[in-house]
């Protein structure tokens, strides 16, 4: 597959740049929807992948929370 060029309205890419929008940030939030939807075995796999290559530092982090607390745990008033 050749490279796609995207074309985005001038007008509508300078408008939410004017109103302070991240469009980098907005174009990457639906674009991981968009996959979500197109191939689920694919955003399957990467989430797994994600979650493997992260696997350590999760267990880091559940073991701290375990021995320490949540942060706001202190701030709860129920």
């Amino acid at each position: 597959m050749g490279k796609i060029e995207p074309k985005i309205d001038p007008e509508l890419l300078a408008q939410a740049q004017e109103a302070g929008v991240p469009v980098d940030q907005v174009i990457e939030d639906a674009l991981r929807r968009a996959l979500l939807k197109a191939d689920k075995a694919g955003a399957d796999a990467r989430a797994a992948k994600w979650a493997e290559d992260n696997a350590e530092a999760i267990k880091d982090y559940n073991r701290r929370i375990r021995q320490r607390g949540v942060f706001s745990a202190g701030f709860r008033t129920w």
